[in-house]
């Protein structure tokens, strides 16, 4: 039986006078990975920061894990622990090594003695790939393992939901291989997530459901065969366009 673990309802969201959400409506069941397209500034990672609350909506409803995180009484902190979150920056402390940017929260947050957040630690390091380079500063690595890093990071707190905005659009074209393969991974591990991403057959391959949003509203949305493959709103079909073949046909 399919449980509901995101569901977000009439969710609106203004900065001053610009619209960004105008009513978003969306329902994560557990295990599903959710992928949110659409061009720049149709309010895809604000609808993530709506999420775990970076953002206050102004009206509307966000349900995590059966805890209404926009609820005035909800204790935020304590909510925001079921939710991972990877931005398009790696945001890792850079005077600390890696582990101890993947154990510094496990300790304040979570209470884990300093043992057992290294084996945690260590472990979600070598699902990621970065096994051996616990001592490393963030400024030893490329971008695209720091921002394993901080998947890994994210990880260590075993979180309930995975949010990306955009975890890729920073790296060079080569690193972006590596992020896209843990996410894979952790897809194929039955991990929840809502990913903002540009990745077109990262979307194709992996989500279950694919959201192509625009003006702050849902345009279409459906499974990636239907959304990607065969849209059936001109907006969506237009934006593919130019994604799917940026260079165009008549240059």
């Amino acid at each position: 039986m399919s449980e509901t673990v995101v569901e977000i309802s009439g969710l609106h969201k203004s900065f001053g006078s610009l619209q960004v959400l105008r009513g978003i409506d969306l329902t994560v069941e557990r295990g599903d990975v959710v992928c949110v397209i659409g061009p720049s500034g149709s309010g895809k990672s604000t609808l993530l920061r709506c999420v775990n609350l970076l953002e206050q909506p102004d009206s509307g409803k966000v349900v995590v894990d059966g805890t209404e995180l926009t609820d005035p009484d909800v204790d935020i902190d304590k909510a925001r622990r079921s939710l991972g979150m990877v931005f398009q920056s790696f945001n890792l402390f850079n005077h600390l090594t890696v582990l101890d940017n993947l154990t510094i929260a496990q300790r304040k947050v979570l209470g884990r003695n300093r043992d057992e957040a290294e084996r945690i630690a260590k472990r979600n390091l070598e699902k990621v790939g970065l096994a051996g380079r616990e001592q490393s500063m963030p400024a030893q690595l490329s971008g695209g393992q720091q921002q394993r890093a901080a998947i890994a990071r994210a990880l260590s707190m075993d979180p309930q939901v995975m949010l990306f905005d955009e975890p890729t659009s920073a790296l060079d074209p080569e690193l972006v291989g590596d992020v896209l393969g843990v996410m894979r991974t952790l897809a194929g591990e039955g991990m929840t997530m809502l990913v903002v991403t540009h990745e077109m057959q990262f979307a194709r391959e992996v989500a279950d459901t694919v959201l192509f949003m625009d003006g702050g509203v849902v345009v279409e949305q459906g499974p990636p065969e239907q959304v990607i493959g065969a849209p059936t709103q001109e907006r969506t079909r237009t934006f593919l366009a130019r994604v799917l073949n940026p260079t165009g046909d008549n240059g």
